[in-house]
């Protein structure tokens, strides 16, 4: 097995700078990273990433393996995998196997190259590693002493195995921690969905009106950031107390059919699929715009938007534009994918710092308890989301108060007056 398959390793210069930019603005996995290179906590382990491979992403293989980790890894949505960083990681020795807009066979084989190294730790981002490992790949899942997964869509997908009883082994839900989803999910995908958006049109969202689908913590972040740049916020959402929720917070909350009337960017961001259908498409106006922010390209209806259309051809990098039968014109951003991806760099370096020391501290985790911990869904330690914000505060110069021991003893002890 050749130890990458990338699209041009010639690119491994400029994907190095690129690295080398967010590892400057990552304070806290350099930090986490200082220890890993003293105490080599995962000499003899293999590591799997199944990650949006990018920059920041890449710092954090780099990071891991700096710790002594056998790491192999690929990426984890064909239209997200940045070729020079990929040719970045691969010339540095790293085992690289993802390209630019693999084909759906061509993703899934790279994804089996990358279990190839027959992993213990399996990081993954959406599930599709554990996915493998529980299907075509099961008689695997007996080396694999925990993992760790980064998002909503694949810690639902964990959880349904945990209840089926067919969790093969312990996974961390890093997305769970206080430290991921308050600011990954909301100002994470907040500013990078609408990043993608603007860059992709070239156009204003000042003034126009932006139905946000779903109101769970990255929803929440998409929300604020439309309103930031002056749009009018619609919310749709399944759940009545974060509707209530997103009604207190001053947006207009309404059922999505209706909604569909009155929207001119709708983005969608649940991790649920059929958000936006065909009974959706029909009542849409002229140019209304269509972008994803969750997981899988599942959650606006691809095939009922052909359906409803007479024709479709990309009018930009990145936009497709469906034609109806009435002149009226429907503009889906980088193929439903992952428009923060997909369309642009995803998150921030700053905000990426402290989810992927996360994922770093989680490894470890698993690590130091091997056969200790139980085929079941863990959320992060307390310990350890305390020790990122922690970092984090110290890396911006933050100092805190801390409770005295008379402060700790009254809030623990019931019989104080």
């Amino acid at each position: 097995m050749s130890n990458y398959t990338v699209r041009d390793i010639n690119l491994h210069q400029q994907g190095r700078l690129k690295i080398d930019w967010v590892r400057v603005h990552m304070p806290v996995l350099n930090a986490i990273r200082e220890e890993f290179e003293r105490e080599k906590p995962f000499q003899g382990l293999r590591i799997a990433l199944s990650i949006h491979l990018e920059a920041k992403t890449a710092y954090l293989a780099e990071v891991l393996r700096a710790g002594g980790a056998d790491v192999s890894v690929t990426g984890s949505n064909p239209l997200s995998t940045q070729d020079d960083v990929a040719a970045a990681l691969a010339y540095a020795g790293m085992q690289v196997y993802a390209w630019y807009n693999a084909s759906p066979q061509e993703y899934n084989d790279h994804l089996h190259l990358t279990l190839g190294n027959r992993p213990q730790i399996v990081i993954d981002d959406g599930g599709d590693l554990v996915h493998l490992l529980h299907t075509e790949l099961q008689h695997q899942a007996g080396e694999v002493i925990g993992g760790a997964e980064e998002t909503t869509t694949g810690v639902l997908r964990l959880r349904a195995l945990e209840k089926a009883g067919k969790l093969l082994f312990p996974m961390i839900a890093v997305n769970d921690a206080r430290c991921k989803y308050l600011f990954d999910n909301r100002y994470g995908t907040g500013e990078s969905a609408w990043s993608g958006i603007l860059r992709t049109t070239n156009l204003v969202v000042a003034g126009k009106v932006a139905v946000v689908m779903g109101y769970g913590w990255c929803g929440k972040g998409v929300a604020m950031r439309a309103r930031g740049l002056g749009a009018n916020v619609i919310v749709c959402e399944v759940d009545p107390v974060k509707a209530v929720e997103a009604y207190m917070d001053g947006y207009r909350v309404m059922h999505s059919v209706e909604a569909a009337a009155l929207g001119d960017i709708f983005v969608t961001v649940t991790g649920c699929r059929d958000l936006l259908r065909e009974k959706h498409f029909r009542r849409m106006k002229d140019g209304a715009i269509m972008a994803n922010a969750g997981h899988f390209d599942v959650e606006i209806n691809i095939p009922e938007l052909e359906k409803v259309s007479v024709s479709r051809r990309t009018v930009r990098n990145n936009i497709e534009e469906f034609l109806l039968p009435d002149g009226r014109r429907l503009y889906l951003l980088a193929e439903g994918r992952l428009v923060n991806l997909a369309a642009g760099d995803g998150h921030p370096a700053e905000i990426m710092d402290m989810s992927f020391a996360l994922q770093a501290l989680a490894a470890l985790h698993i690590a130091r308890y091997d056969g200790k911990m139980d085929r079941k869904v863990y959320y992060v330690a307390h310990d350890i989301d305390q020790r990122v914000a922690e970092l984090k505060l110290k890396s911006l110069g933050i100092d805190i108060d801390r409770l005295s021991n008379e402060q700790f003893s009254y809030i623990n002890d019931w019989q104080c007056e």
